[in-house]
């Protein structure tokens, strides 16, 4: 039982605490309470990510655009790429912030684009919304908060381009932006905290490996504990 605890725990990145591992222990036909498994954990020294974590937060002046929230906080979404959401962050790279941006949807929290550049601004906004594979046309929300990153002329252009409407937290109320505000804790609990990167082009590349594990691999609760890959196809099962 230690090897399979052990070997889920190094699989998760050194992320998943004893919640996780018990689903996961489950979908192995094990059943074994949290207790057991935390006690587990201690004897073999692993500690989750997250029994460590703490950020601080870098305040912006927000934009004073009069467009409402149209969101109003409806995270549950029942069609892939209805509402896409979006945050950035800042990351140390080489004694110099850098930063990173994630566009989310609500669908299955995955992340369908990504961005991470010098500077907080329009363009670092602009190459996450180049990066999206997916049909941007499907897109009916685009909700962030009230940077001034988001709300300007060249983001303006690609939702008019696309017919993407556009939704903004209230002022200072980030549950408004709940669930990307969500995912960068995770992201800087799993993934930044971890590691120090030397330059910007090996946090790019890191940020790739990521992404690819965070949306195919990384078990979500709110997901049923399923990854946003395995919930979308579960659903698209469903729908056929």
């Amino acid at each position: 039982m230690k090897t399979k605890i052990m070997e889920i725990f190094h699989l998760s990145r050194q992320n998943y605490g004893t919640r996780k591992i018990k689903v996961e222990l489950k979908k192995q036909g094990l059943i074994v309470s949290r207790r057991r498994i935390g006690r587990m954990m201690r004897e073999q020294g692993l500690v989750s990510s997250y029994t460590v974590a703490q950020f601080k937060l870098h305040s912006t002046k927000p934009n004073k655009s009069n467009q409402q929230n149209e969101l109003n906080r409806e995270f549950r979404q029942e069609e892939e790429m209805t509402v896409v959401v979006s945050d950035l962050t800042y990351v140390r790279v080489d004694k110099k912030w850098q930063y990173v941006c994630v566009f989310v949807d609500l669908f299955n929290r995955e992340i369908v684009g990504y961005s991470t550049g010098p500077n907080k601004d329009a363009a670092l906004v602009y190459r996450a919304f180049s990066s999206i594979k997916k049909d941007l046309r499907k897109i009916q929300y685009f909700h962030t908060d009230r940077g001034n990153e988001f709300k300007n002329r060249i983001i303006d252009e690609v939702l008019e381009t696309f017919h993407i409407k556009r939704s903004l937290s209230r002022k200072s109320c980030p549950y408004d932006n709940a669930v990307a505000e969500a995912t960068f804790k995770i992201i800087k609990t799993e993934f930044i905290r971890k590691r120090h990167f030397t330059s910007l082009e090996e946090l790019s590349r890191e940020l790739y490996d990521y992404v690819n594990w965070f949306n195919y691999i990384r078990i979500h609760g709110t997901l049923n504990y399923l990854s946003p890959i395995e919930y979308k196809r579960k659903h698209l099962k469903k729908a056929v």
